[in-house]
């Protein structure tokens, strides 16, 4: 987070000034927090250096950006230090953009 510029709060109140309140239940994320060392850059744009280093995969082939039917799945938990939270996940698939001939 110490590269974030702004905090949590900031964001809440930049988000509720332009008319969209927040209800109890909402949730607030940061979005990708990438550091200044290779070792913590968060999107895939950075860590693959726009497609120059791909990432090696497990069952062969390599990553160097997301492509049409790729599957994507996000999980998220907090440890606050009185156990773990896990939150439920969120899962989409690539699918091919419209054609402007077709819009």
């Amino acid at each position: 987070m110490r590269h974030m510029y702004w905090t949590f709060r900031q964001q809440l109140v930049h988000h509720s000034v332009n008319g969209c309140n927040f209800n109890p239940g909402d949730f607030c994320a940061s979005g990708t927090l990438s550091g200044e060392e290779k070792e913590s850059w968060g999107s895939l744009l950075e860590i693959t250096w726009n497609g120059r280093d791909p990432i090696p995969l497990n069952g062969g082939g390599e990553l160097r950006f997301l492509e049409d039917g790729d599957r994507v799945v996000f999980r998220a938990f907090n440890n606050d230090g009185k156990g773990l939270l896990q939150m439920a996940e969120c899962e989409g698939t690539i699918t091919p953009s419209l054609s402007l001939a077709k819009i």
